[in-house]
């Protein structure tokens, strides 16, 4: 059995290898162990992912207890470390925000993706707010003993609203800068395509950058020259398995390549098998 400490340090050496660290991001126990069978070093959990496959909508509308509890059970069924999307902490105020961090590290997770813009809003969270909440969780996490990677969403390139694409990139280094000094491990400029501002942000930041996997982006070999640490799917890892669901249900309703659909699935004995007992 890996320690907590060890899988903490694992996953902070995991942004630093000069290879991209690829996740397609999961949401329940058993998507985790199937890439940690498929050697996946780390797993990390998708916001939207996890409320849409319970019967909620994004934007931290799933129950906190109920995000507890499937980040207990993700983290004890696979071995590899387990980061979360907790969107803003499920937090009013960074009281409150202390108290949730203290719970979630409770769950066994060694890193956390935290946002910059209130769910529902058309806005980014005022830079000193955001400070003071990344600064707030790097303290909770210190006081716990546990070296938790924070991964500050930027989410500029998103909700910038009339900005030009020179404004986002000197709002997204800006606000890059002032997490890193706050306390945060890395960068996340959610929906960023443009290789130019990901090679400034790794420049001028020096913190890990992490890039979304969807269409335009550059391909890996690109990534890894630019020094890109990390690609994530975002939702985008339940929305290829919802697809392939729906083509399956097209072939099953109109009776065509049933036989090979069919054939198409991973044995229930080594599904089985991927659930420790």
């Amino acid at each position: 059995m890996k320690t907590i400490a060890t899988k903490e340090e694992a996953f902070h050496q995991l942004h630093h290898t000069g290879m991209p660290l690829l996740l397609p991001n999961i949401w329940d126990p058993l998507s985790a162990a199937l890439l940690q069978a498929a050697s996946l070093p780390a797993v990390a959990t998708s916001s939207s992912a996890m409320a849409l496959s319970n019967g909620y909508r994004d934007g931290q509308r799933l129950p906190f207890e109920d995000l507890l509890r499937i980040l207990r059970r993700i983290t004890a069924t696979v071995q590899v470390p387990v980061a979360a999307d907790i969107e803003r902490g499920y937090a009013k105020n960074d009281a409150q925000l202390t108290a949730h961090i203290k719970q979630l590290l409770g769950t066994g997770i060694v890193g956390i993706n935290y946002e910059d813009s209130l769910p529902g809003s058309s806005d980014t969270v005022p830079l000193e707010q955001q400070v003071k909440s990344i600064a707030a969780i790097r303290k909770a996490a210190d006081e716990a003993g546990v070296k938790l990677f924070i991964n500050a969403r930027v989410d500029v390139y998103i909700k910038g609203g009339t900005m030009t694409d020179d404004e986002k990139l000197a709002e997204a280094t800006r606000r890059g800068n002032a997490y890193k000094e706050a306390g945060a491990d890395g960068l996340y400029p959610i929906l960023q395509l443009d290789p130019v501002h990901m090679e400034t942000l790794v420049q001028e930041v020096g913190l890990p950058l992490n890039i979304t996997m969807v269409p335009g982006i550059p391909d890996l070999a690109v990534l890894k020259a630019i020094g890109v640490a990390r690609v994530s799917m975002a939702s985008g890892f339940l929305r290829h398995t919802a697809f392939s669901m729906l083509v399956l249900v097209e072939q099953i309703l109109h009776g065509s390549a049933w036989a090979e659909a069919l054939r198409a699935t991973v044995p229930s004995e080594q599904m089985n098998k991927l659930i420790p007992e």
